[in-house]
């Protein structure tokens, strides 16, 4: 099965600048199975455990929110995040117009992609979560939805029409930017078709990261998809999603004894396991990047990559922290 179309390669944005921002996803529902990955309304009463976390979901007369209704948030996060770096103040309400989130998110513009996204708000804002997940310092048994609000502002111009959107975003999740416990992601996610897919990519950029590997269990794997499906149509749709290998940067492996394992595609451009960036040196170059109103992880991923390049070479550096620190002041300010 093919990538969806790059639907909109030009972006327009005018109101803000959003063709920019990088797209972000919180940690804590990357490594747990918060989202349906059905394609109809599922109203499955879901309790899932592992290790000390247990995680109970309750779903609303709309059903569970899905692995699509989370590009909502992720674009959420992505603005607060880019507007943190910038040194900009931020809160849990985030206003913007449908077309922005729909041309960031690979979604058609037409009456469809609107309709969709209220059906959305309604199981975001709808579904009852149970989970003592840590995000930021704390963790806390708390039962709370993902948005606290989600909807549309209509403007009156002899017809009434849709102004903008605005969506209030639960402590929890607040939580998790306020922390950093983000990481970004590829742009490419949004061009996946099936949800498995999106769920597969989403646990290999968070426990795979830039590591030469990941491996897990198979039964393991699809319980932390939350795939409802048996363990041997849950096999057959792993084996279409490796032949097809479209899962951005990981490629995917399966062995005859049920061993799923991920590998960057490129592991040149992965940082050395000996190149370690100490504590000061982040919180030093988050500050920069935040004075230069720059994306720190994007600045990041840049260092990272140079240095892994000159790592291969024979050439690693002799102070890690202190280089990247180097690198982020030698940045052009963007403000």
């Amino acid at each position: 099965m093919a990538l969806l179309p790059d639907r909109h390669p030009q972006k327009d944005f005018f109101i803000l600048d959003i063709a920019d921002v990088v797209p972000k996803d919180d940690t804590a529902s990357m490594e747990h199975p918060m989202f349906s990955l059905a394609t109809k309304p599922d109203m499955r009463h879901l309790h899932y455990a592992s290790g000390d976390v247990r995680l109970e979901i309750t779903p609303s007369y709309n059903g569970l929110p899905t692995i699509f209704d989370k590009d909502i948030l992720i674009f959420c996060i992505s603005q607060l995040m880019h507007m943190k770096n910038r040194g900009e103040k931020v809160g849990k309400r985030v206003r913007f117009t449908g077309r922005e989130l729909l041309v960031s998110t690979n979604r058609p513009t037409n009456n469809l992609g609107y309709q969709r996204l209220e059906q959305a708000f309604k199981r975001l804002r709808g579904t009852t979560f149970k989970t003592d997940i840590q995000t930021g310092d704390r963790m806390e048994t708390r039962i709370f939805g993902l948005i606290d609000e989600g909807g549309f502002v209509m403007r009156d111009d002899g017809s009434w029409r849709l102004d903008y959107c605005e969506v209030v975003l639960s402590d929890w999740l607040m939580r998790a930017i306020d922390s950093d416990q983000v990481v970004t992601i590829s742009n490419d996610y949004f061009r996946l078709r099936r949800p498995l897919e999106r769920r597969l990519y989403e646990i290999a950029r968070k426990h795979c990261g830039n590591q030469p590997k990941f491996h897990i269990g198979l039964a393991k794997l699809q319980e932390k998809t939350g795939s409802n499906a048996p363990l041997k149509k849950f096999r057959l749709n792993l084996r279409q999603i490796i032949a097809d290998d479209h899962t951005p940067f990981y490629r995917i492996e399966l062995t005859g004894d049920d061993l799923v394992i991920f590998r960057p595609r490129n592991a040149k451009k992965q940082i050395a396991p000996a190149i370690i960036l100490p504590d000061w040196a982040e919180e030093k170059a988050r500050a920069l990047a935040r004075e230069k109103g720059r994306d720190y992880h994007a600045l990041q991923a840049d260092w990272l990559a140079f240095v892994q390049a000159e790592t291969a070479k024979g050439n690693p550096p002799k102070n890690a922290g202190a280089a990247f620190v180097a690198y982020c002041v030698k940045q052009e300010s963007l403000r």
